[in-house]
């Protein structure tokens, strides 16, 4: 996916950033000039890359690098003046937010699309894992439910409860989870 949203007040700024980020590889870019039309745009796709120059038409934009940071996966980069980039930069770096200031060299833009991508493939990476992890926390606490009726059902002890349903898995060959939700069936209704 190489979709990025433009947002920039004026038709100078669009078509200097789309030209830089042609150069950078993106093909799919979304221009818009309002704050209102890129949270449209952001509630209808997901974008790689988010790219504000502000001031926008209706706003500054830094409320709605915010808006986006809190609501997509998308890599931001805000691009405003100089005199205030530090400020800027000091209050959105908590939300993963990469300030660059005006006026916009291309090698610096370049570097910084590079670093907003990485920091994303990262981000997504333990995002993965962390599903991962609490995919196999759920299943846990379901074996060991089931457990828990088997040692209260059955008498049986953690030990046993444990082999029975390893060995209903082996023996039927069903996973550990299936095995505890059809014990959990049978005891808890």
């Amino acid at each position: 996916m190489d979709r990025v949203l433009l947002a920039s007040g004026s038709d100078k700024g669009i078509a200097l950033l789309s030209q830089l980020l042609r150069e950078s590889g993106y093909t799919q870019i979304t221009n818009t000039q309002s704050g209102n039309d890129a949270r449209r745009c952001i509630n209808q796709t997901e974008y790689e890359l988010v790219v504000i120059n502000t001031p926008l038409s209706d706003e500054f934009g830094h409320e709605l690098s915010i808006k986006i940071a809190e609501c997509s996966n998308s890599g931001i980069i805000l691009i405003c003046k100089s005199d205030i980039a530090e400020d800027v930069a000091d209050k959105l770096s908590c939300y993963g937010i990469c300030v660059v200031s005006k006026p916009v060299n291309k090698t610096i833009f370049h570097q910084s699309i590079r670093l907003v991508s990485a920091t994303r493939s990262r981000m997504l990476g333990l995002q993965n894992e962390n599903f991962k992890l609490q995919t196999k926390i759920e299943e846990i606490r379901l074996i060991n439910r089931a457990k828990c009726c088997l040692i209260q059902y059955l008498k049986f002890t953690e030990p046993q409860a444990h082999r029975y349903i390893e060995k209903q898995a082996m023996d039927t060959r069903q996973t550990r989870k299936e095995v505890a939700q059809r014990i959990l069936s049978t005891y808890e209704t």
